[in-house]
């Protein structure tokens, strides 16, 4: 029997053999004084220390100690329970043999109790001072100990044991001596109940079983279980202490790098820390940033310098240190020197300019303003983009630009979150970095092309960008933190607002910039574009320059468009044929002529949209907007005999088409008016066709062209001459307003037309035009169709008329 020996020498067993346990029920008194045990259950035959600590339970052992030393153990129902009565303990218990009292070094009490018998409380006989009751003894059930069964019982659960000892380092791998020791098969179960690691409640189960056989099998469910979370524990520890492992060595090598590269006084990170607080010292930013800096400093110091995350938390701390936080450029506040480099850079464009000198005027008297958010649309190639810079240049801001034509993801503008590797701030942010200050022009262009899908809806997230009352807190997903954008002049370009949403579209102030006349093409290229070719392609101005009826020539024949891109392409083809005559050591010719320039340029692009005339019945021109400015066109109307069919071609759209019937239809409910039969058109075909037919053609615009048309073509009258019109129709015959009035205008100009027809609400938009526009041609308003027809068909035939019957 394995025993140990106290600090007396006295021997304790630590489990009995057959004879100690041996206790005749005749030994067991009726009335037991019960100890309650909170965490613990004591099993016959083991020898279990019990440490004391309440005040009645210490009276009681040491009042059983001087006596018989026999007490009843019953564990907790409730552990928590600080003076549990009889209905707070379990009913099955143990009588225990108080082998020895021993009094701790820290006062406290432990009493080395053995197990004896199991025992059933009934009642309680008295509470004070300690808890006593009758009891009476619970025999366990015979069964022959040589079974096979039994046997197989008893060898797993000694199997499984020393398993668990082997597996669970807590436990001393001496205890693998006491189970190889113990010969008892039934003082073995009770040992390795006593021991293992399973709950209280579940020990008390494997008490109250009232044969060893049950008690055994119900032992062999817990410790399989025991093995199994063992075993789990065990690989995922050696998971963990595999990466521990891995982590550690390079931890020790990073170490021993850093101090080697202290010794050689060169350690990057701590080199880099140092340079982020040395920069940080300089800037004039809030104290929320100051404390976010802060914060995310310190994280960089604690993380690895190998680790996916340090790249991303130095990319953030670069981008706040460099970031212009309350840094402003001092605006230049001189008016006439504002005007002078506007005028210098621009040649027209005069309600831009003055915005930009109303702006300049009330920063003068004021002192401080929110900057405007201005939105410059028009055809391309009329200076929108290039103005931000002259309005930089004139301000003396800083100057960016950023493109959104084409832009699809939300994140382009707001940044990405940094909880990403390789996140980046927005590209509002990224510029302003750029810049250096945190008041530049910038420049958003092409804002009419902004895209949206999946991703996201940039449009919606220029919203902040755009907004007075937001933008001083504009936040970026990268930044995570307010960044002042109201002192940004933002300056946006569009060729159309169609595309706009309404909502960013109420933001900005709307400035629009229309095509040029003949007349300020020719001054924008003799001021701006030829000096400009003449230095990009090192040629002197004495080497080449045009003279003013070549230069009409050329823009006339060459180029069709509302700005001058075109222009200068030409002008930049001109030049270089110029500056390989003087590489070749040739003459150039230093004013060229027309018949030379469509020598270099080969014959001409564009027959200049004329007037054709009227002497055919049914052809009719109008007026039509591009996005590359007015253009005119024309409408033709053919009969031929049939059954009344319309054909309409030349790539109409629906709009365009339903315009055509509906003028077809008014006619034919109004023949009356214009001297036709009533059943005038059902025995003839009516062919409509609008010329250019690869060129996509819509809009309302064409109604009132193609219902003179039509009527021309069937009454045979001549249209009178050098006329254009443009306006929607109904079926009541309503004439109705439309829009690109101004690019009309410019159009019937360039074609050499006299008077246009207009809807009579048109007059407020021909009102806000400059008079320069408008020289040289006669406006019309009219409200009807037959205002229309009265106006600009003839009474005169054309030769040769068809007899429409």
């Amino acid at each position: 029997m394995p025993d140990i020996v106290d600090d007396e020498g006295e021997i304790m067993p630590i489990i009995a053999d057959g004879e100690d346990m041996e206790m005749d029920d005749s030994q067991v008194p009726d009335e037991l004084p019960v100890l309650s045990l909170r965490n613990n259950v004591l099993f016959p035959g083991v020898v279990l220390p019990i440490s004391i600590g309440r005040s009645k339970s210490i009276k009681l052992i040491r009042d059983a100690y001087e006596g018989e030393r026999v007490v009843g153990t019953v564990a907790q129902i409730n552990p928590e329970i600080e003076d549990p009565r009889f209905s707070d303990l379990h009913k099955i218990g143990t009588v225990g043999y108080i082998i020895k009292l021993l009094e701790m070094p820290d006062g406290s009490t432990t009493a080395i109790i053995q197990g004896k018998k199991r025992i059933e409380l009934i009642e309680a006989v008295k509470e004070n001072p300690y808890l006593t009751a009758r009891v009476i003894v619970r025999a366990e059930q015979k069964i022959k100990e040589d079974t096979r069964e039994f046997d197989a019982i008893v060898s797993s659960l000694k199997d499984l044991s020393l398993k668990i000892i082997k597996l669970n380092p807590g436990i001393a791998q001496e205890a693998s001596f006491a189970i190889k020791n113990i010969e008892n098969k039934s003082y073995l179960i009770n040992f390795i109940c006593s021991n293992t690691e399973i709950k209280v409640k579940d020990k008390q189960r494997l008490l109250e079983a009232n044969s060893l056989r049950d008690r055994g099998i119900m032992l062999l469910e817990n410790l399989v279980q025991e093995i199994q979370l063992l075993e789990l524990k065990n690989e995922l520890q050696s998971k963990v202490k595999t990466d521990l492992d891995q982590q550690q060595r390079e931890f020790m090598l990073l170490q021993q790098m850093k101090t080697i590269q202290n010794e050689l006084g060169d350690n990057p990170q701590e080199k880099e820390i140092e340079e982020f607080r040395e920069k940080a010292k300089d800037k004039k930013w809030t104290e929320e940033v100051q404390e976010a800096f802060d914060k995310e400093l310190d994280k960089l110091q604690r993380l690895n310098p190998a680790a996916a995350e340090y790249s991303v938390q130095v990319n953030y701390l670069q981008t706040l240190v460099d970031l212009p936080w309350g840094e402003f450029t001092r605006d230049n506040l001189d008016l006439e020197h504002a005007r002078n480099v506007l005028d210098e850079d621009h040649y027209g464009l005069e309600e831009v300019k003055e915005r930009i000198l109303e702006h300049l005027a009330v920063i003068k008297l004021k002192g401080n303003l929110k900057s405007p958010i201005l939105c410059l649309y028009g055809p391309p190639g009329v200076g929108k983009t290039s103005l931000g810079k002259s309005i930089a240049r004139a301000l003396g801001r800083q100057y960016v630009r950023m493109s959104l034509g084409g832009l699809h993801d939300e994140a382009e503008i707001r940044g990405h979150r940094k909880t990403y590797i390789g996140a980046m701030p927005g590209r509002v942010i990224q510029n302003i970095k750029k810049a250096g200050s945190s008041n530049p022009v910038f420049i958003l262009d092409e804002v009419d092309k902004v895209g949206k899908d999946f991703r996201g809806d940039p449009a919606s997230a220029l919203l902040e960008v755009l907004d007075p009352e937001q933008n001083n807190a504009f936040h970026d997903n990268f930044l995570e933190l307010e960044y002042d954008l109201s002192n940004v002049m933002f300056i946006a370009t569009a060729n159309t607002l169609s595309t706009v949403s309404p909502a960013l579209r109420d933001r900005m102030e709307l400035i629009e910039i229309n095509g040029y006349l003949l007349e300020e093409k020719i001054e924008i290229a003799r001021r701006h574009l030829l000096p400009k070719q003449l230095d990009n392609h090192g040629v002197s101005k004495d080497q080449f320059r045009l003279k003013r009826s070549v230069l009409t020539g050329l823009i006339d024949n060459y180029t069709r468009e509302s700005g001058v891109r075109e222009l200068e392409k030409r002008l930049s083809k001109l030049i270089r044929s110029t500056a390989r005559d003087i590489a070749y050591g040739k003459e150039p010719d230093t004013s060229p002529d027309y018949e030379k320039i469509t020598s270099i340029l080969g014959p001409p692009k564009y027959n200049r949209e004329q007037y054709s005339g009227n002497d055919q019945a049914g052809v009719v021109t109008g007026l039509a907007w591009t996005a590359a400015g007015g253009e005119i066109l024309f409408v033709e109307t053919s009969l031929s005999r049939g059954t009344g069919k319309l054909t309409l071609t030349g790539n109409l759209g629906d709009v365009m088409k339903e315009s055509a019937i509906i003028a077809l239809e008014y006619l034919k409910s109004h023949a009356g008016l214009l001297d036709l039969p009533e059943i005038f058109s059902e025995n003839w075909n009516v062919h409509l066709h609008v010329p250019e037919g690869a060129i996509p053609k819509d809009g309302p615009s064409a109604g009132i062209t193609m219902a003179t048309s039509i009527a021309s073509a069937f009454t045979q009258r001549k249209v009178k001459r050098n006329i254009a019109m443009t306006g929607e129709i109904t079926l009541r015959g309503k004439v109705l307003p439309v829009g690109g009035i101004k690019e009309k205008i410019l159009a019937a100009r360039r074609a050499g037309l006299k008077e246009i027809i207009l809807s009579s609400e048109n007059r407020k938009d021909v009102a806000s035009i400059k008079e320069v526009y408008l020289k040289g041609l006669k406006f019309t308003y009219v409200d009807t169709i037959m205002d229309v027809l009265n106006l600009s068909l003839l009474k005169q035939k054309v030769a040769n008329p068809k007899k429409i019957v």
